[in-house]
């Protein structure tokens, strides 16, 4: 099960507002981060750091049966998201699963 998922970094693939790897990253995440709320009724904590250019979005504990499922569903749907653009674009974007235990 994921719970939370971090990005770092910068893409540099293009000049500061012209990065289309970056700004893809960008609309996925608020995507994800606006669905887990307005979907799955969940409300992830979400912590950035500008300098870094990180951010961190985890799962709260207290999830139901079906928002736990749908919150799955829609982080699985992001990586996949993460997975295309960085299979088109692999000098400037890297996936690490740092998952400890078995889906």
């Amino acid at each position: 099960m994921f719970r939370e998922f971090v990005l770092s970094g910068h893409a540099g693939y293009g000049k500061y507002g012209q990065d289309i790897v970056c700004a893809a990253v960008s609309a996925l995440i608020t995507t994800c981060v606006n669905a887990l709320e307005t979907v799955a009724g969940v409300k992830p904590t979400v912590e950035q750091e500008a300098a870094s250019a990180m951010i961190r979005v985890t799962l709260p504990n207290n999830m139901d049966e079906v928002a736990r499922h749908d919150a799955q569903v829609i982080l699985r749907t992001t990586l996949q998201g993460f997975e295309d653009i960085s299979s088109v674009y692999p000098k400037h974007m890297k996936i690490i699963d740092g998952r400890t235990s078995p889906c």
